[in-house]
């Protein structure tokens, strides 16, 4: 499913499958790293799964889908220049298909919204970010499957640094007004993800 919505998005900006398929397999090979748990493959079928319903609202799906399949494409847990790398990969990439201009800047500026999660001017980079964090208000046990998979991916760092790292991230979340932007995942995920994070803090401060 994913590589196909990704070649019929390339071929449609440059008719040449033997690019689209080098676009593709550098993808999947990024996402199927051994290095990753949480940020693979399967993230973005996440993605795209919560976007799909709401396609109707969103200005700019193209732009969104290239988004979507390369905002975490440099994940590197040690490092904290993820998105601006993501982003600068998806422009390199998008500049060879001919893509246009603008809509190749709005993609680099989405990706680096991935960052903080904040309350952005442009709706579908808001749709973006809701969709990312989904995860937060899923059920408990997907929620506690996926912090076990953050961990794994944090795993050169001792426990109690780890620990105190996640406490940051997760009272981020919960210092906000909206951890979702958008009316639409609002609705939808804020009540659990907020009781999800207050009781993976409650486990970490045990």
């Amino acid at each position: 499913m994913l590589k196909t919505i990704f070649i019929d998005l390339v071929l449609r900006y440059k008719d040449n499958p033997v690019h689209a398929e080098k676009l593709w397999k550098e993808i999947e090979d990024t996402y199927s790293s051994k290095s990753r748990y949480y940020h693979t493959l399967q993230h973005l079928e996440m993605m795209l799964a919560e976007l799909e319903p709401i396609k109707k609202h969103i200005v700019d799906w193209d732009t969104l889908l290239f988004t979507v399949f390369y905002h975490d494409f440099v994940y590197i847990s040690s490092r904290r220049d993820n998105e601006i790398k993501s982003a600068e990969k998806a422009i390199e990439k998008l500049k060879t298909l001919g893509y246009p201009t603008e809509k190749v800047l709005k993609c680099g500026n989405q990706i680096m919204a991935t960052k903080g999660h904040r309350l952005e001017i442009d709706p579908d980079t808001n749709f973006l970010t809701d969709a990312d964090l989904c995860i937060l208000g899923s059920s408990w046990d997907t929620y506690l499957k996926y912090t076990e998979q953050i961990q794994k991916e944090y795993t050169f760092y001792p426990e109690i640094l780890f620990k105190i790292g996640r406490r940051k991230v997760l009272n981020h979340f919960l210092d906000m007004n909206r951890i979702f932007k958008s009316d639409y995942f609002y609705a939808r995920y804020e009540q659990q993800a907020r009781q999800n994070i207050e009781k993976e803090l409650h486990i970490l401060t045990a």
